[in-house]
Order: C-alpha cells, then sequence, then structure tokens
C-alpha cells in the first residue's frame, strides 16, 4: 500500500475495514494463526497482551499492599499475607513485566522495520522465547495461586533456601523459565542488528532505540546466565542440602547476594536502556529538530551497559563488605551517572527552541524524563556511603527503585504504545483523552512515591505491615495517589480498545517522523516492506515543514 492511498484512504473517515488486505493482522484470523505465528510483528502483539495481563496482576497486589499500609494496623491482611503480596507484587512486576516489556513488545515490533528487515534473524526462535515467558509467567502465578511465597523478589538466602516454607521452588522455575526466554530474545536482537540491516545503513545511522535494544540485549545475553546458575543453586541447596549459601552446611549467604546482584543491578539497566531509546525517538519528532550530539548519545549507551557490571556492591553497603570495596563501588556508582547525565542534557538540547508539539507521546516522554531525572538524583545519595547506611531497607529505597522502574520505563512504555500505536493497529486514538491519561498518571505517580522519600528519610522501614503513627498522613498520601494512579493506568487501556473499532484511519506516517519504520504502510504488510528500502539517509533528519497528524 503506497503512503497516497494510505493518506486517502485515512481521510474516508473510521468506517470500514480497520486494515489493509494485506496487513499483518490478516494473516489468518484463528487462535492458532496467531500462537503458530513467526511473524515478529504478531509476536510481538503476544507478548504485548500477555505484558498488560501480568501487569494488571501485579498491579492488584500493589492496590492491596497500599491499602493495608493506609492504617498503621493490620486491618487487611496479616503479616504472613502481607509478606506473600509484596513478593509477588515484586516477582512479576519485574521479571513478567518490567524486564521483557519494550524490548519483547516495541523491540519486536518495530526493530526489523527500522533497519529494514523483512523479521528477525530467528523467527522460530522469536516464537519459542514467547511460549518460554508465558510458560514461565505461569509457573509463577501457579505458586501464587497455591499460596505464595514469602521471601521478597530478592530470594535472599538463607531464609530462601533453609527457612521457608512457601513455594520458593516453583516461583524460581518460573523466573528461570523467563531468563532463558530473555537470553533468546537478546541473541535475536543482536544477531538481527548485526546481518539484516538495509544496505547503507551503517552503526552510527541506526536509530537510537537500535542502540538501546542491542545494548540492552548485550547485558541480557552476559548477564541472565549468571542469575540462572544463582537460581539453581538455591534450588540445589533447598532440595538437596549442598552447603553453597547455608553458613552451617560450609556455605556463605553473602555469596548469593554477589551473585543476585551482578545480575539484577545490569537488569536495572534492561529495564531503563530501552525506555532511553524510546524517548531519543519520541523527543526529537515532537521537537521537529535532530538529536543534539547524536554520536555522544550511542556512546553513552554502550557506556552505561558496560559499567552497569560494575557496580553491584552498592547494593551490599551495610552486608559487611570491607570499607575498601565499599569506596570503590561508591566511586564506580557515582560513574555510572555520568553516561545518563549526558543522555538528559542531550534530549534537554534537542528541545532547546525545537518547535514542540505537546502530543500524547511527547508528555509520556518529557514524563519520563522528568521522573527518571529525579530517581537518578536519588540514585547518588545511595552511592554515598554515609547517607546509604542511613536509609538501607527504608522506603527512600523504594521510592528511588519506583521512579526509575516505574516512573521512568512505565511512562516510557507507555509512551512507545501512544508512538507507535498508529503504525501497529492502524488506528488513531482519542488524543485528548490520552493527553488526561498521561498527566493523571504523573500526578499519581508523584503523589504515590515522592512521600515514601519523607518515610525512608524519616526512618520507616520497608517491608512491614505495621508503623507507628507518626508515619500514617504520608502513608495516607501515598495510598491515595496509589488511587489516582490505577485511574491513570486505566484510562489508556480504554480508550487505545476503544481506538481499535472506532479510531480513525491512520496515515502511514501521522507523526511525519524519521525513520524506516514510517515508510511502510500502516499497520505493515506481512513481509514489512514492497521493496528492499534505502538505509543511507542520516537518522533525524527533521526540517521545519514536516507537520504533525492531528
Amino acid at each position: 500500500m503506497s503512503a497516497n492511498a494510505a493518506d486517502a484512504d485515512a481521510s474516508a473517515g473510521g468506517g470500514g475495514p480497520a486494515v489493509a488486505a494485506s496487513s499483518y493482522l490478516h494473516d489468518g484470523y484463528s487462535l492458532w494463526s496467531w500462537i503458530s505465528s513467526r511473524d515478529h510483528k504478531r509476536i510481538a502483539i503476544l507478548y504485548a497482551l500477555s505484558i498488560t495481563a501480568f501487569f494488571f496482576i501485579g498491579a492488584v497486589a500493589a492496590g492491596l499492599i497500599r491499602l493495608e499500609l493506609f492504617t498503621p494496623v493490620a486491618d487487611v491482611v496479616d503479616a504472613d499475607t502481607y509478606d506473600r503480596l509484596f513478593t509477588a507484587h515484586g516477582v512479576i512486576m519485574v521479571w513478567m513485566f518490567l524486564i521483557p516489556s519494550i524490548p519483547s513488545v516495541f523491540g519486536n515490533f518495530v526493530l526489523p522495520l527500522m533497519i529494514g528487515a523483512r523479521d528477525l534473524a530467528f523467527p522460530n526462535l522469536n516464537l519459542l522465547s514467547w511460549y518460554l515467558y508465558a510458560g514461565g509467567g505461569l509457573f509463577t502465578i501457579a505458586a501464587m495461586l497455591l499460596g505464595g511465597v514469602d521471601t521478597g523478589w530478592t530470594f535472599y538466602t538463607p531464609y530462601s533456601s533453609i527457612f521457608s516454607n512457601t513455594h520458593v521452588i516453583l516461583t524460581l522455575a518460573g523466573v528461570l523459565v523467563v531468563g532463558f526466554s530473555s537470553i533468546l530474545t537478546g541473541l535475536n536482537f543482536i544477531v538481527t542488528v548485526h546481518t539484516l540491516r538495509a544496505p547503507g545503513m551503517g552503526w552510527f545511522k541506526l536509530p537510537l532505540f537500535v542502540w538501546a535494544i542491542y545494548a540492552t540485549s548485550v547485558i541480557l545475553v552476559l548477564a541472565t546466565p549468571v542469575l540462572a546458575i544463582t537460581l539453581l543453586l538455591l534450588a540445589a541447596e533447598r532440595i538437596f542440602h549442598i552447603g553453597f549459601f547455608n553458613p552451617a552446611l560450609g556455605g556463605d549467604p553473602l555469596l548469593f547476594q554477589h551473585l543476585f546482584w551482578f545480575y539484577s543491578h545490569p537488569a536495572v539497566y534492561i529495564m531503563i536502556l530501552p525506555a532511553m531509546g524510546v524517548a531519543s525517538e519520541i523527543i526529537p519528532c515532537f521537537a521537529r529538530k535532530r538529536v543534539f550530539g547524536y554520536k555522544f548519545m550511542a556512546f553513552a549507551i554502550v557506556g552505561i551497559a558496560v559499567v552497569s557490571f560494575l557496580v553491584w556492591g552498592h547494593h551490599m553497603f551495610v552486608s559487611g563488605q570491607s570499607v575498601y570495596a565499599n569506596m570503590v563501588f561508591s566511586v564506580l556508582s557515582f560513574v555510572v551517572a555520568v553516561p545518563s547525565a549526558i543522555k538528559v542534557f542531550n534530549w534537554t538540547a534537542t528541545l532547546y527552541k525545537g518547535s514542540i508539539t505537546f502530543s500524547a507521546p511527547m508528555l509520556y516522554a518529557l514524563g519520563f524524563v522528568i521522573l527518571f531525572m529525579a530517581g537518578g538524583l536519588t540514585g547518588l545519595f545511595l552511592a554515598s556511603l554515609s547517607i546509604d547506611v542511613h536509609v538501607t531497607d527504608t522506603y527512600f529505597v523504594v521510592a528511588h527503585f519506583h521512579y526509575i522502574m516505574v516512573g521512568g520505563s512505565v511512562m516510557a512504555y507507555l509512551g512507545a504504545m501512544h508512538y507507535w500505536w498508529p503504525k501497529i493497529t492502524g488506528r488513531m486514538y482519542a488524543e485528548s483523552w490520552a493527553r488526561v491519561a498521561a498527566l493523571i498518571i504523573f500526578a499519581g505517580f508523584n503523589l504515590t512515591f515522592f512521600p515514601q522519600y519523607l518515610l525512608g528519610y524519616d526512618g520507616m522501614p520497608r517491608r512491614y505491615h505495621t508503623y507507628p503513627e507518626q508515619f500514617q498522613l504520608l502513608n495516607i498520601l501515598s495510598s491515595s495517589g496509589a488511587v489516582v494512579l490505577a485511574i491513570g493506568y486505566l484510562l489508556p487501556l480504554g480508550y487505545l480498545l476503544w481506538s481499535l473499532r472506532h479510531g480513525e484511519r491512520a496515515p502511514d506516517n501521522p507523526w511525519r517522523a524519521t525513520g524506516l519504520e514510517w515508510q511502510t504502510s500502516s499497520p505493515p504488510p506481512q513481509h514489512n516492506f514492497d521493496r528492499q528500502p534505502d538505509g543511507s539517509a542520516e537518522p533525524y533528519d527533521y526540517t521545519p515543514h514536516r507537520g504533525i497528524h492531528q
């Protein structure tokens, strides 16, 4: 379908079939045609549906946590149930939503389009990775339905290895299987970027989103096996009583923490690097300017990926680590802030004197930058030894983590969803509702988590279901913000589903964006492009005459 034909079709209004006959959406309508498809676009939709389901399951657990914390006493759930709730929330949100969200959905859908490829390098492996993800997620949900697990999402030993009588093994199995899904996905992306780029597309003509997914994939392939080995050792100690972590058997409980955080700190950047890539696509598009310092942005992505492997010890400042090791990890934690700051400054410079349009994707991208910057600055507090000792295991850490992960990754995920929704579905959503939702989410998020900085600084520990009355006011504010945030998250679910049937037809390029993904029809055909695209154009070549569809 040509661009002119698509634009003419879009001007005809919202009636009639939603997509062109050659669209990937018309490649069979049965359930089997979807769950057996090797098309990267259909697999991305399968991931989106699965991830959305897990997100709302994890959100229900979070809602019950905030409901319990509305008052200082235990009046909703008891201590054991509370432990299971925050563990379920952490496990589901980290491994079933945050880590796979942007790479598995938008990496799958748009990365081949962005580099001019017909599909990923290994389509069968791509489908297998979704089956592993869905299977691992079901393992974890089964553990929750059978009674849950109370170890916390970090599974710290020796509690998780010898003391807990909950469903630790089943939960570990779920996380382990999901980890293998991540490894396969990362491997697929790496090979695709190396081998399937369009003619003329050198490394410094790649969109920054592709750079971000590539760096994320390298972390996935290198770090996730460490998590797999760690979980297998934990299971072996629990089942066969082999002394890896139990001091009574000759093990070392701190070994688990070193292994776990060697994976889990790079995992923070598995969650945030793709979000940075999304912001790097949206901001120049809606500012109508080239990205400021493109090469610096690309090298900053690589720098973050490298340094992320060197800072795991800052999670263990109070664990008995030597003061010299603590000093080294503290300095390295400050170092990792440098490439992150480069990206924030370059986004700001891109906005400077730009012709900015505050469409929904831009609101989400700006929300991401603001909340990520707030979370990153408080990360410097935690990198400082004297402050970290004071706020370790308090709600200050909870707030910092959520500003990065929820304020950052989820805002970027929603920004990506709104930015590429016309390309994915061939429909436009209600722009006014999308803007309202973005503002509600931003306000609700800050009302939920900013009071938690104050709670943590005042000394309220995390993971307790009761607390002194002096903390109640801030907890009321936080729980009230969670209600606002929930409303904000439900709104996009409503108007995006509504747009599938009633939304205006989307032109091929409603944002007048650069990038090869906008040079094919909306939604794309099964084979992505009618002819091999030329990848030699400079990325982000925005000129003032290019308007934005409203």
